[in-house]
């Protein structure tokens, strides 16, 4: 299989605070998700108008997150997103980068509220496939990076904005992924 593209390093304060408004960040991950996109279209996915969807598109191709690709039809030009995933480093205290992390954990309650509240109409096989695991490792800072980059690799030759080898029946799937010290009420690591 050949390399697959890196995900864009985000460190630049401005991009973090374009991508801490939620509707930006749920465009661009709904552009990842499915591929080139109408602002209508993107609209219609995200909960929101036309324009205001145009709007913020826009403002994603400034910071070089998204652009505009030809249409088939010659009509309205969709967006496409230009990253295959994002990377925000190691998490400081820049409240930029944290808020950006919190519009992230958000969007990833709504996905899995829309999942749960759908389940039952759901295709029995993509119900059978499904999945909503926890667990609490015990392991060293460490072992807890190799063990995150060997996830991170599992997963992304199905990314896809860049799988070319997918299957006619698959659809976009979200997978989550959140690996920190388990603390405590009082914000101490739990020993």
């Amino acid at each position: 299989m050949a390399e697959l593209p890196p995900r864009k390093r985000v460190d630049d304060a401005e991009l973090l605070r374009a991508l801490a408004h939620p509707l930006r960040s749920a465009l661009l991950h709904h552009l990842m998700a499915v591929g080139p996109r109408t602002a209508s279209e993107c609209a219609e996915a995200v909960g929101s108008t036309a324009s205001n969807c145009s709007w913020h598109l826009r403002r994603l191709a400034q910071h070089g997150l998204v652009e505009r690709t030809d249409a088939a039809d010659g009509r309205e030009r969709p967006w496409r997103a230009l990253q295959v995933g994002l990377d925000f480093g190691e998490l400081g205290d820049d409240p930029a980068q944290l808020a950006v992390v919190g519009t992230q954990l958000a969007e990833e309650q709504e996905l899995t509220r829309r999942y749960l509240d759908s389940f039952t109409t759901l295709d029995p096989a993509w119900r059978t496939a499904a999945g909503v695991s926890t667990y609490t490792l015990q392991v060293t800072p460490a072992e807890l990076e190799r063990l995150v980059d060997a996830v991170d690799a599992l997963l992304r030759p199905y990314v896809g904005a860049i799988r070319e080898d997918a299957p006619e029946a698959a659809v976009p799937v979200h997978v989550g992924l959140r690996a920190f010290p388990r603390l405590g009420p009082d914000g101490e690591p739990v020993s």
